[in-house]
């Protein structure tokens, strides 16, 4: 529900809000338990993002959000506005189906805390952590024990350790019990929520829910004594004489305990080792979950995937064989949902997924599409990775299709184009490239929608692509060709991080199809073979490395750097290896080719967001795609400092 976006305009999302909170205030679940829920309130007509905090049918205060994210993927401000109002507190009034619910007319709404019989409580709420004011510094100081924190935190490589970190460090300065929760799944859109619940106290994780997993939810539980949070910080000086100056919070009573008497002897938890995932393994399941998530949401009956026998359409294939591992330990661990979305898609009402390789067999078509460009040894590639991960999978070849398409053009123009080998110009040549790749793209989506037809199967296939970060930002693709997909789970993937991955699936999953993948070097094959060998590299193409191309990538969203900043801090950097007027000529070369293809961003196909420096035109990376690809002013500035 977080990636509601431009419905939160929508008064009908605010009425089905409360709907659903009514049901949750009648539900005999929630009897006995605080609880903390999201929504959108509308208060004196404007829209804030809050938690509704109850207690057997009586809501007990309204906390709306004082800082909202906007950065990034995020937009809050667009449809929220944030509470500015610090320790104050106002009447809301109720509507009608809450009252007659909760017998309340008006409830508190604003910046407040709960005060039980035996501890008091703060919520936090999601970008509120990573502040650097967070509101769980001052409300610790002024004596909540417990903070709650409901986050709609989303993936990223290498990101989990951080907020971590954080919940960890929170209560390490203050003291107190820190309980996080995090949305888990696919919300519609680019972005993958990867819970990691946990449970902090005094500086230590003491309880860790999984980051990526099949289930839609998991309740995470400890037993923690309040004695420990009170000891903890009585010996700290330094807070005890900051907590004698800070400025009160305004408290909602609540007639409740959330301890008894008679629990001296229940045991309390231990501090646990949080275990964290490689960068490998994190591409392994999180893409892996939202591709899942995808797939049951859009009734689809698979997917369909134009196997190359390359690096990087060979990872996406083991990223649905993953999936398929994934969703066979989830039946066999006893997930009903799961194996009632399996059944729906397969469309038999028996099956029990129990191989990977079966399963992936009826869910997952691979196809290579050979030309007369394309070498014996890449479809052998593709041939013996289908195999070894069980997809159902096709060889066909597009030469017919495309000699149809240029001799259409011939016939009316009196001309015909030539690769460069023989003779042609390089519009020629990259016009016939285009050509191959644009066919691809056609017949994949035939084949996406008809192949299961053809075997007596119902459905059709969500078709994948599988373009890296690098290429995307490069703009090293055909506008419309098999990078136009429904899905493409790496596309927010770096070419090293895919390399890293492929070797994890080499030793994790026995798929030694992959060693000659690896080694191969990475070729488009759209140019006509030189002795049947390839004579075509993607790095020989670009005029970069895949290396360089990262660090160019990380360098102009991340460090923000324009042409002249990333020409100053590459000087250094590369100060080993190249002259300045290399390092200037590397930087213009990339930017005058990163701003003739920005265009192509504008209908990148939607990609699995795992990388901070992601080209992503939808809402990520928001910038022009028609450049004065010369920077004349940028580019004299770097002269100037070469010279």
């Amino acid at each position: 529900g977080y990636g509601c976006s431009d419905h939160y305009y929508e008064s009908d999302t605010l009425l089905h809000s409360f709907q659903v909170l009514a049901k949750l205030l009648e539900s005999p679940a929630t009897q006995d338990i605080i609880c903390d829920v999201g929504m959108p309130v509308l208060h004196r007509n404007v829209r804030y993002n809050c938690r509704v905090i109850f207690l057997n049918k009586k809501i007990l205060l309204i906390r709306p959000k004082i800082s909202l994210a906007n950065a990034g993927n995020y937009r809050e401000l667009r449809w929220f506005t944030p509470w500015s109002k610090a320790r104050h507190v106002e009447e809301y009034f109720l509507p009608t189906i809450i009252q007659e619910v909760t017998g309340q007319e008006t409830v508190p709404f604003g910046d407040a805390v709960l005060a039980t019989k035996d501890t008091c409580l703060g919520a936090e709420i999601c970008e509120e952590l990573w502040a650097p004011n967070s509101p769980h510094i001052e409300m610790g100081l002024d004596g909540v024990e417990i903070f709650t924190n409901s986050s709609g935190s989303h993936h990223v490589l290498r990101k989990a350790h951080t907020r971590v970190d954080l919940v960890n460090s929170a209560t390490a300065k203050n003291g107190g019990i820190y309980i996080l929760a995090n949305q888990k799944g696919c919300d519609g859109d680019r972005l993958y929520y990867d819970g990691c619940a946990m449970i902090s106290m005094n500086g230590e994780t003491v309880a860790q829910g999984s980051q990526f997993s099949l289930d839609d939810v998991e309740v995470l539980v400890a037993t923690l004594d309040l004695e420990d949070v009170r000891s903890y910080r009585a010996e700290i000086s330094s807070r005890s004489l900051a907590a004698s100056k800070v400025n009160p919070y305004p408290r909602v009573k609540v007639n409740f305990a959330l301890s008894c008497s008679d629990d001296v002897a229940v045991p309390t938890c231990m501090p646990i080792q949080w275990r964290h995932h490689s960068p490998e393994e994190e591409i392994s399941l999180g893409p892996a979950c939202w591709l899942w998530d995808y797939l049951r949401r859009s009734k689809q009956a698979g997917f369909l995937l134009p196997l190359s026998g390359g690096i990087d359409s060979s990872a996406t294939a083991c990223i649905v064989y993953s999936m398929c591992h994934q969703v066979c330990l989830a039946v066999k661990n006893g997930n009903a949902d799961v194996l009632a979305d399996v059944r729906r898609i397969v469309n038999d009402e028996t099956y029990v997924p129990e191989d990977p390789r079966e399963f992936c067999r009826r869910i997952f078509t691979t196809c290579y599409m050979a030309s007369e460009n394309s070498s014996q040894e890449t479809c052998n590639r593709a041939q013996l990775l289908a195999e070894q991960i069980g997809s159902y999978h096709i060889n066909l070849n597009i030469d017919a299709a495309v000699k149809a398409i240029v001799g259409i053009f011939s016939l009316v123009t009196g001309r015909t184009p030539c690769f460069s080998v023989y003779g042609g110009s390089s519009r020629e040549n990259l016009a016939l490239q285009n050509v191959q790749a644009r066919i691809r793209m056609v017949l994949a989506y035939l084949f996406a929608q008809l192949t299961l037809w053809t075997r007596g199967m119902p459905g059709g296939l969500l078709v994948l692509g599988s373009a890296n970060v690098d290429e995307s930002l490069r703009g090293y693709l055909t506008k419309y060709d098999c990078s136009s997909a429904d899905l493409n789970p790496i596309g927010g993937i770096s070419k090293t991080d895919l390399k890293n991955f492929i070797q994890y699936c080499i030793e994790n999953f026995q798929l030694t199809a992959l060693r000659s993948i690896m080694s191969a070097p990475p070729t488009a094959e759209l140019e006509p073979l030189v002795d049947g060998q390839v004579a075509q590299t993607d790095e020989a193409d670009m005029g970069m490395t895949y290396a360089e191309l990262s660090i160019y990538g990380k360098l102009r969203k991340i460090a923000k750097a324009g042409p002249y900043s990333m020409f100053c801090k590459l000087i250094n950097l590369w100060k080993e290896i190249c002259t300045p007027r290399e390092v200037a000529s590397k930087v213009k070369h990339f930017f005058r080719t990163y701003s003739i293809n920005r265009h192509k961003m504008t209908t990148l196909t939607p990609s699995y967001h795992a990388e901070n420096y992601s080209p992503d035109d939808n809402r990520f990376d928001l910038r022009p795609f028609l450049y004065n690809t010369a920077w004349s002013w940028q580019f004299r500035c770097i002269d100037e400092e070469v010279n």
